[in-house]
Order: structure tokens, then C-alpha cells, then sequence
């Protein structure tokens, strides 16, 4: 396993991260989401990112228990504030300084542990001032409750002015969690310069499109049961937009690319996020303990120039670039 440092920080984590969105208490059982983590570790993940809304705070207690025993020290644990959680009534939710005081304490507890490596706004709420969370997340800082603070799907106007605010504040914004793969790449036009020009790294999501470039969805073929574009708990929605055969005949033609490379399509589409250097690491999900081994060999391969333009003439038009999908929530979710 590579590691890199994030963002403009001494931080370094494993390149390939562990994330339970979507599995972890809802789509996999305990004993098998546990059996996934120790496989991470066993393939030497450090890196392990959850959320307080994943499953409605189940994922984090998920976590926790199958991170117990382990030490603390050797590992990165990352969560989220920002989307309802518990009953969801009117403050369970957004960033204000009430509920990013009570969700970390509550993600705290269900991790077990005193303190997170990376406490991430989920996403950037319009209804609270911003001097207002910049400020919650100084002290969350200041209590050692968080060691750094992160975002999530920040635009770069947000990022610029977020970053202003925690330098006035005494501390630093350094990551980002943006969705990317090659099928989605809004952040690259606005979004990776700002970050280089703020000293902020991408960790980011859904690197495998959901499952799309992993080449099991084929054209003109039934969806495979028990994937995700079955599962309406699962992201199935997500998926609409690449489930049509003219956009899986185009990822079928990566299949010839990842074989000469001796990698599996979802192994080259992993490979190929980290080879953006504005990433310091993409995360990876799994309902088996095997998918985990299969993504995690990804890290240290190196494509060159060749093989990703071969990747473009691949994907061609269908890669979504426009910077104004950057999903910034219009109000606060309830």
C-alpha cells in the first residue's frame, strides 16, 4: 500500500480508503461488514471514512466495533456532519455550531475512540452563516475532538472562502470529497486549481462509477442480481444516467485496456483517479472481503500517457465535465 500526505498537511494515509457508505448497517450484514475491514487492514488500508447519516448512524457503530483492538495510532478515521441524523428534528441536521458540537460528540462515542483524524463538513449548508461553522470546527479542533478539517462537494467559491475563514481561525481546510471517476469529472476545471492554489487534497468517492466500470453491467444484457442498480435502498438512482447501452458499450471497450495491463476494469479505474496528483486518495467500498483485496492492488500502478488517452478516446463524450454539478443542496435537508 502507497501513502500520501493530504492536502497541505504532515497527514499521510493509505491511497486507498475504506468507506461504508451504502453497506455497513443496511446492505451487509455485521460479520461480513467486519470481515471487510479486517481485509483492509490485512491489505494494509489505514485509511477508514464514514459518515454520522451513513445508515442513520449505524455504519459509524459498524465501524467502531470492527476497528475495536486495533491500535489507534496506526490508524486515519474520517467522518461527516451535515445530513439529518436520529430523529431528524429541526437542529438535527446542516452545519450549525449546535449540531456540529452534538454530532461530534455522538460520532465519537459510536467510533469509540477520543478523536477522529478528519472531521468533514458532508456539505456546505446555505442556512448557517459560514463564520458561524468555521468557528464550531475551530473549537471541535481546539478540544482535540478532530485532529484536521475536511469538506465534502465544496464548489471552489466555497472552498476559497471556507479556507479564508479557518486561517483566520488558526487552522487549515485540507480535503476535499468530491465524487470523480472517468465517467465523472466536474472537479477537474474549477475545483482541483482552487484546491492546489489552497493546499487542499480530493478524497474521493465513487471511483468505480457506482459499479459501471467495473464492466459488470453489460448492454443489451438483464442488471446483475443483487447490484447496486437493483437495490432502490442501495443508489440505485445513481446509476440512471450510464444504465443505456450506448453508454456500457463504450465501457466495455476499457475491458482490452485493463487486460493489457493485467488489471481488472475496476482495478484500472481506481488506477486511474490516483493518477490525478491533486488526489491524495479514492475510497473504495465492498459487500465481500474479496472486492477489498481486488480495488486495494490498485495502489502504486502507474498508467502513462498512452493508455489514458487510449482511456479518453474510450469514454469519449460521454464523461460528464460541467463544474456547476458540484451538488451543493439548494436548502437544508430535513
Amino acid at each position: 500500500m502507497d501513502f500520501r500526505y493530504l492536502g497541505n498537511s504532515g497527514l499521510k494515509i493509505s491511497e486507498i480508503i475504506y468507506g461504508n457508505w451504502l453497506t455497513h448497517g443496511s446492505q451487509v450484514e455485521n460479520d461480513v461488514a467486519k470481515s471487510c475491514v479486517r481485509a483492509a487492514l490485512d491489505v494494509g488500508i489505514t485509511t477508514f471514512d464514514t459518515a454520522d447519516a451513513y445508515a442513520n448512524t449505524a455504519a459509524e457503530v459498524v465501524l467502531g466495533e470492527a476497528l475495536g483492538g486495533e491500535r489507534r495510532e496506526s490508524l486515519e478515521i474520517f467522518t461527516k456532519v451535515y445530513w439529518p441524523t436520529g430523529p431528524k428534528g429541526h437542529n438535527d441536521t446542516g452545519l450549525s455550531r449546535k449540531h456540529i458540537m452534538e454530532s461530534i460528540n455522538g460520532s465519537l462515542t459510536r467510533l469509540g475512540t477520543d478523536y477522529v483524524d478528519l472531521y468533514q463538513a458532508h456539505r456546505f449548508d446555505l442556512e448557517t452563516p459560514l463564520e458561524e461553522t468555521m468557528q464550531a470546527f475551530a473549537d471541535v479542533v481546539r478540544q482535540g475532538k478532530a485532529l484536521y478539517i475536511g469538506v465534502s462537494e465544496w464548489n471552489a467559491e466555497q472552498l476559497r472562502a471556507g479556507q479564508e475563514l479557518a486561517t483566520q481561525l488558526g487552522f487549515r481546510l485540507i480535503s476535499n470529497q468530491p465524487q470523480y471517476s472517468m465517467l465523472w469529472r466536474v472537479i477537474e476545471a474549477e475545483i482541483v486549481p482552487a484546491s492546489q492554489e489552497l493546499g487542499i487534497s480530493q478524497i474521493v468517492w465513487s471511483p468505480v462509477a457506482g459499479g459501471i466500470l467495473t464492466g459488470k453491467y453489460k448492454p443489451g444484457a438483464p442488471l446483475p442480481k443483487g447490484s447496486r442498480a437493483t437495490d432502490e435502498k442501495g443508489g440505485a438512482g445513481t446509476l440512471t444516467r450510464l444504465l443505456n447501452d450506448e453508454a456500457l458499450s463504450a465501457v466495455q471497450q476499457l475491458q482490452p485496456i485493463a487486460e493489457g495491463l493485467d488489471l481488472t476494469m475496476a482495478q484500472l479505474a481506481v488506477a486511474w483517479v490516483l493518477q490525478n496528483p491533486n488526489i491524495a486518495g479514492a475510497i473504495i467500498g465492498a459487500s465481500r472481503p474479496e472486492q477489498v483485496v481486488s480495488n486495494a492492488a490498485a495502489s502504486g500502478v502507474t498508467l502513462d500517457a498512452d493508455v489514458l488517452a487510449r482511456i479518453d478516446a474510450a469514454i469519449g463524450a460521454l464523461a460528464e465535465r460541467d463544474p456547476a454539478l458540484t451538488h451543493v443542496p439548494a436548502t437544508r435537508p430535513v
